[in-house]
């Protein structure tokens, strides 16, 4: 399995596999707000276990990639507006800031589990999502676009597969083994067979030929002789001439 540095260090690589968002649910249950699409600071740190300045510090950190995957800062008018339509959020108490909030979405707390280092549940979600890359590409993207080849762990894996299968087709070989060997002796003896059969289908050709020539003769007799060659213009020699 690629080492989890990957996606520490390489955002190329997060945003490559930042639409897996199914991940989050699979490593643990995720409590959203009301709405079913933001969570609050406090929900995110909840669900990762470590406290709520350890996520604010990856978001200072890394602001722009996490904007960019949905996290927003709600101030004034939008605040307003938001805790107008949401006002379940006070009835289910959840923390409100007084001047902003800031909301994150289901692409920003994967994103966010790629950067937190320190949490468990975060390295959970980076191997789950590790292994079903490996598994649906088989190779790992990293900066450059560079690609490289399965780690050593992978190829023995899969060849611990190869030597599994292998141990199971052996005893079908070893099986067809002797039902190989007499259908090539049966084809063998038909090879022969056929032989003989040709050898006998020419000497009857060869008989039938001589026996249409006898049944001719007797319907018509002999074929006449040859006369001799005469030379054009002699005349026929009397026989009284000596």
């Amino acid at each position: 399995m690629p080492p989890e540095a990957v996606l520490l260090e390489s955002r190329a690589m997060r945003d490559s596999v930042m639409d897996r968002t199914e991940v989050l649910d699979k490593v643990k249950a995720l409590a959203l707000l009301p709405d079913g699409v933001h969570a609050t600071t406090e929900v995110v740190a909840e669900y990762f276990v470590v406290h709520k300045e350890a996520v604010k510090k990856v978001t200072q950190r890394h602001r722009d990639e996490l904007a960019a995957n949905g996290m927003r800062v709600l101030r004034g008018p939008d605040l307003r507006e938001f805790q107008r339509d949401n006002l379940s959020l006070l009835e289910e108490g959840y923390p409100q800031a007084k001047s902003n909030l800031t909301l994150y979405t289901r692409r920003t707390l994967l994103n966010i589990a790629m950067l937190l280092r320190d949490s468990e549940v975060a390295r959970a979600v980076r191997t789950y999502l590790l292994d079903v890359e490996e598994d649906a590409r088989g190779w790992v993207e990293v900066p450059r676009q560079t690609r490289t080849a399965p780690t050593l762990e992978s190829l023995d894996h899969r060849l611990t597969r190869v030597e599994s299968s292998l141990a199971d087709i052996g005893p079908v070989l070893r099986d067809l083994g002797p039902v190989i060997g007499r259908i090539s002796g049966r084809l063998d003896r038909l090879d022969r067979r056929l032989d003989a059969t040709n050898r006998v289908v020419c000497a009857m050709s060869e008989r039938l030929s001589d026996l249409s020539e006898d049944v001719r003769e007797l319907r018509y007799g002999p074929r006449p002789l040859p006369r001799p060659h005469r030379h054009p213009g002699s005349r026929p020699r009397r026989r009284d001439q000596g």
